[in-house]
C-alpha cells in the first residue's frame, strides 16, 4: 500500500481490532494496542514481519483467539531469514519481562524476529511511530527499557546490551559518548 493508504487505513484497521470484545484481563493489557498496531501495520504491508509475526502456529492462533477474536485479518506473506542470535534475544527479553501478561512472551518473539530487519526496530515491526516501540518496551520489558538512559535507538540498545552481557564490546571506545558511531546510534530517527 502507498503511504496515503497506510495513513488512512492503518488507524481504521487498528480501531476495528481494538473494538472486538475480549475478556477483562485482556482489555486492560497495555500491550493490546501495540499488538493491534503491529497487525494493522502488517496488514498494510509495513514492516518486515512474516504473516505469523514470528510466532508458532499455536501462539498466533492464541493471540487471535484471546486478543482479537473473530475474523482474522489476512496478513501479507513475507519471508524473513532468522538471525543466529534470535533465540538469545528472545531469552534476554523474557528475562526482563514485566511478568503481568502473556502478551509479553509473544512480544519477546516478535521483537526478536523484527531485529533481523535493516531499518529502525519500530519500522521493522511495522509500528506507526517510535513512541509505540518505547511504550511496548516500557510495559512489556520495563527493567530492560529503564537501562536505555541515553535514548539510544532500541535495536542498537538491545544488541549492545546483549553483547555487553557476554563481554562482547562492539564499540572500540570505553563509553558510547567517545565512540565514532555515537552520532549514528543516537541521531534522531527519520
Amino acid at each position: 500500500m502507498n503511504a496515503c493508504t497506510v495513513a488512512t487505513q492503518r488507524p481504521l484497521i487498528q480501531a476495528a481490532l481494538l473494538a472486538r470484545p475480549v475478556a477483562a484481563r485482556v482489555l486492560v493489557d497495555p500491550n493490546r494496542p501495540i499488538l493491534a498496531s503491529l497487525i494493522a501495520g502488517r496488514r498494510c504491508g509495513v514492516g518486515i514481519l512474516p504473516a505469523h509475526l514470528g510466532l508458532s502456529s499455536a501462539e498466533i492462533a492464541r493471540l487471535w483467539a484471546e486478543y482479537f477474536p473473530g475474523e482474522k485479518s489476512a496478513l501479507p506473506a513475507h519471508h524473513l531469514d532468522e538471525t543466529p542470535e534470535r533465540q538469545d534475544i528472545i531469552d534476554l527479553l523474557l528475562e526482563y519481562r514485566a511478568g503481568h501478561y502473556p502478551s509479553e512472551i509473544w512480544l519477546a518473539t516478535i521483537v526478536a524476529t523484527a531485529c533481523a530487519g535493516s531499518d529502525h526496530l519500530w519500522q521493522d515491526l511495522g509500528l506507526g511511530r517510535r513512541e509505540e516501540l518505547s511504550h511496548l518496551l516500557n510495559h512489556a520489558f520495563p527493567r530492560l527499557a529503564r537501562q536505555n538512559t541515553d535514548d539510544m535507538k532500541w535495536k542498537k540498545f538491545i544488541y549492545r546490551f546483549y553483547c555487553a552481557r557476554d563481554g562482547i564490546y562492539v564499540c572500540p571506545a570505553p563509553s558510547c559518548r567517545e565512540c565514532t558511531d555515537y552520532a549514528h546510534c543516537f541521531a534522531p530517527e527519520t
